[in-house]
């Protein structure tokens, strides 16, 4: 008997039908208080060897319909390895194809990453003589919002601010957050010992634990998309990004870094500050952070991104545009793909958690230079 469930950590499914494998009938549940939907997370049992048939019905409602075409699933069995499966979206359903190999199989948008790897992280880091662990207050849901500062926080050091997972079904963000800080912690790593003489980092690997944990692809427990709080945010509806600015006013903010994921944009890319009311010096700089990340990894590219003037009236709620207005200062938002990154495609594993991190890692590279010239 085939039987599909999601009671688990960032699981996201509502069952409609599971009695027939070749049309496994399933919806994708809503945000909390929220009409966004596009994360799913689910365990399907008892199918082995069998061919399966899996319905998304309400995938033609979803927050962003443009990133079903091209896009294909990942499944697991043991939650470490996440491959890609065959996936389409038709008739207004994506449907995707499968014959599990074991009895218990995942599925999901994107390999997810759990809150006790999160956990995991934040302790791992706080290890190291180089960290100091920072407990910025709570979310509505009573979790921790942790961030993490390496270096010493000397006034006359550049402080580099990294925040990843504003939106919590993007969790290539966090991967990629967790290769940044693995390399930055690197005692044996040259440039990594260069930049902390010359700045202190800032990272919050985790915006929005409480989504991450509820399965949500973009708001926090109440609803509230953190990435349209910046400007106005309140301890009854995004604690989380208040505790963070709140901070960021504390310490001052010389270059800001937002980490994300794409739903339609097969590649990476940075938006900055393009469309704002900033200096053209500030401009200059992000340009060219983005061409030393490009150097530094052929995974990045320059030549898709989204258009200026995208946000509209909602620009200066936009964590970037709004810490780069206050601070003056270089603020950025680097997005990753769901899907494979079109011009250096991986068929088995599309764009990966492993491709996250090493991007993570690349970073430190346009850091650097920046740094040099600033």
């Amino acid at each position: 008997m085939i039987r599909v469930s999601s009671q688990f950590d960032a699981g996201n499914i509502e069952t409609v039908a599971v009695d027939n494998p070749a049309d496994i009938q399933l919806k994708i549940r809503l945000d909390n208080e929220s009409a966004f939907f596009q994360w799913f997370y689910f365990r399907l049992q008892g199918a082995q060897n069998e061919p399966l048939k899996i319905r998304l019905l309400n995938a033609n409602e979803a927050a962003y319909v443009d990133g079903w075409p091209d896009y294909r699933a990942v499944a697991s069995y043991d939650r470490k390895s996440w491959f890609r499966v065959p996936t389409d979206y038709t008739d207004g359903e994506l449907v995707i194809q499968h014959t599990p190999e074991q009895q218990s199989v995942y599925y999901a948008y994107f390999a997810p990453y759990s809150y006790e790897r999160h956990l995991d992280l934040i302790a791992r880091c706080a290890l190291s003589p180089l960290v100091v662990e920072h407990d910025l207050g709570a979310t509505l849901d009573g979790r921790d919002i942790t961030l993490l500062q390496v270096g010493d926080g000397s006034p006359e050091k550049a402080n580099i601010w990294v925040t990843a997972r504003q939106h919590p079904g993007e969790t290539m963000a966090q991967w990629c957050a967790e290769g940044l800080l693995e390399r930055l912690l690197d005692g044996n790593d040259a440039l990594s010992k260069a930049l902390l003489e010359h700045a202190t980092f800032w990272i919050v690997p985790n915006m929005n634990p409480d989504g991450a944990v509820r399965g949500h692809l973009r708001t926090n427990a109440c609803g509230a998309n953190l990435n349209r709080e910046w400007q106005t945010p309140t301890l009854e509806r995004s604690p989380e990004v208040y505790y963070v600015r709140q901070k960021m006013q504390q310490v001052g903010v010389s270059l800001f870094l937002d980490l994300h994921g794409d739903e339609a944009l097969p590649v990476n890319f940075i938006a900055g500050q393009e469309g704002a009311p900033v200096d053209d010096a500030i401009l200059r700089q992000e340009t060219q952070f983005r061409l030393d990340l490009m150097r530094a990894n052929p995974d990045f590219q320059m030549e898709r991104g989204y258009e200026v003037g995208k946000f509209g009236p909602e620009m200066m709620t936009i964590a970037s545009f709004w810490v780069g207005g206050h601070f003056r200062c270089p603020a950025m938002t680097l997005e990753m793909p769901f899907k494979d990154y079109d011009l250096k495609p991986d068929p088995v594993y599309g764009w990966s958690p492993q491709r996250s991190i090493t991007l993570g890692a690349s970073i430190l590279h346009p850091i650097y230079e920046w740094l040099q010239c600033a």
